[in-house]
């Protein structure tokens, strides 16, 4: 086992205080957005050696893949660490954003090297050839947007907003008009395609509707029953105002979590974070192909090919509590799944649900890893690397501790 340092990324759209708070560290003052634990190159974990040296632990792996990852993993993910775990901390709306498949990922990758774009070139789509479906446990209550909700309920909200347009006197705008019309479609899909196509593309007629509904909202237009939706048009035109994101929003499906829900997006699965603090665990990748509410790169058509259309209802996962009394939450995808770990003082000692290599990071109290290969202790804000071959592990709660002591660990998904 393995102690490891883990990489943090200083978006704007960050918290200046939750994953310091969270980790048990002083505030650096700055915007902290996302911890990074695992293995990608972007900003892999480094990895304490036994002789105190460090490593970026990709190249640890590298080293010996069968070793760290087990054969299993290596057979069908290679010789990587399959998933990338992120502490993530939004105190501002993220892009809206959609992941491609694996197909997409592969085929996007090679096109771009053979058209000579660099890696870090910021018009580059795909920066790696992995697909990235991803699940966000919520720490504190969470805000998102995730996936279509169903074109009916849509338009609802929006003859909500035309009700307001007559309330204050004031003309409909006529991209509402034609919005209504696209999501009548029979075919929810080809509605949904509709709307989307008409509001991604932009332009003046976008940003005067935007413009006007905003106001039409502010001006005390009442927002029940769509408080949460409409009230998410008005701060995000705040922020990007004019933006096809804002209006894009009334097509999704608008979410809150409660600490300890969980959802996870598939491949195609368009959704924006917009405020709280989350583990969010996916395929190790840094695919992003952005649709509104950004100042960085939009490249529309590829876009258009990467979205699903099909409306969804919220996809929420619940954990499972297995016969030795693992929490486990395990989205529908192969490369990972997350372990929630509470031990009361004195208490039974856990099993690790490992599959190959893992991750824990500790977010309360502390923790004794035990193995027939060594032991390690993690207090609050640490986190360690669990190589294949270091299983099985149990998790005690310290001798002595009297604070009730939560981690997290993730590995691969042990469902067949």
């Amino acid at each position: 086992m393995y102690e490891i340092e883990n990489a943090l990324r200083d978006y704007a759209w960050g918290s200046t205080t939750a994953i310091a708070g969270l980790l048990g560290r002083p505030e650096s003052g700055n915007p902290e957005a996302e911890l990074w634990i695992g293995a990608h190159p972007g900003d892999a974990s480094l990895v304490r050696r036994p002789d105190g040296s460090d490593i970026p632990m990709d190249e640890l792996i590298a080293e010996d893949p069968e070793h760290f990852l087990g054969s299993e993993s290596v057979a069908e993910f290679g010789p990587r660490l399959p998933f990338l775990t992120k502490i993530l901390a939004a105190s501002q709306p993220l892009s809206l954003q959609v992941h491609p498949s694996i197909e997409q990922a592969t085929a996007g990758y090679a096109r771009e090297n053979a058209a000579g774009v660099p890696l870090d070139a910021p018009h580059r789509n795909y920066r790696d050839e992995n697909h990235k479906p991803e699940m966000i446990f919520a720490l504190t209550p969470f805000e998102a947007l995730c996936g279509f909700r169903a074109p009916g309920e849509t338009r609802k909200i929006l003859l909500r907003l035309a009700a307001s347009f007559d309330l204050v006197e004031t003309e409909i705008p006529p991209l509402l008009v034609a919005l209504l019309a696209d999501l009548a479609d029979p075919d929810e899909g080809n509605g949904l395609r509709k709307a989307f196509e008409r509001l991604i593309q932009g332009g003046e007629a976008v940003s005067h509707a935007t413009a006007m509904v905003a106001a039409v909202l502010i001006s005390g237009a009442p927002l029940t029953p769509y408080q949460a939706e409409l009230s998410t048009v008005v701060s995000l035109n705040e922020k990007y105002p004019g933006d096809p994101g804002v209006l894009i929003s009334l097509l999704l499906n608008r979410i809150s979590l409660a600490p300890g829900e969980a959802v996870y997006l598939p491949a195609g699965n368009v959704h924006a974070y917009l405020h709280g603090l989350g583990v969010e665990v996916m395929a190790s990748s840094d695919n992003v192909l952005r649709g509104g509410l950004t100042p960085k790169f939009i490249d529309i058509p590829e876009l258009l090919r990467t979205v699903d259309f099909k409306p969804v209802a919220v996809p929420m996962l619940t954990p499972e509590v297995s016969g030795l009394g693992q929490e486990l939450y395990q989205p529908p995808f192969r490369e990972f799944q997350l372990q929630r770990i509470e031990l009361s003082p004195g208490g039974a000692p856990v099993p690790l649900a490992q599959a190959g290599a893992a991750v824990v990071i500790v977010v309360q109290g502390a923790i004794y890893l035990d193995s027939p290969k060594g032991d390690l202790q993690l207090d609050q804000g640490a986190s360690a690397f669990l190589p294949a071959s270091e299983a099985p592990v149990n998790v005690h709660s310290v001798v002595g501790s009297a604070e009730t002591a939560i981690a997290f660990a993730v590995t691969t998904s042990m469902k067949a």
